[in-house]
């Protein structure tokens, strides 16, 4: 995976973090996290274009998402 940065309007699930320190390449699974949990449909579009499926899949019980989310896309991914 390439170190690409976050679309911007990606980078308002961000608004905490240092956006110039914050890439797909080194925080991943922070990234997805988010997204999964908070991110709108254009932002998860760009997710699942920018990050391979299976390797979500994988990283799904890892991640820290709400009740609902974890429920939702493992349901959605599957």
């Amino acid at each position: 995976m390439s170190n690409q940065t976050l679309p911007e309007y990606v980078t308002k699930y961000f608004w905490g973090d240092d956006l110039s320190q914050l890439s797909l390449e080194n925080n991943e699974s922070y990234i997805v996290q988010t997204i999964l949990n908070i991110g709108d449909q254009q932002a998860v579009k760009w997710l699942l274009s920018a990050v391979d499926r299976s390797s979500i899949i994988n990283r799904l019980p890892q991640l820290k998402l709400t009740p609902q989310s974890a429920n939702f896309w493992n349901i959605y991914l599957s």
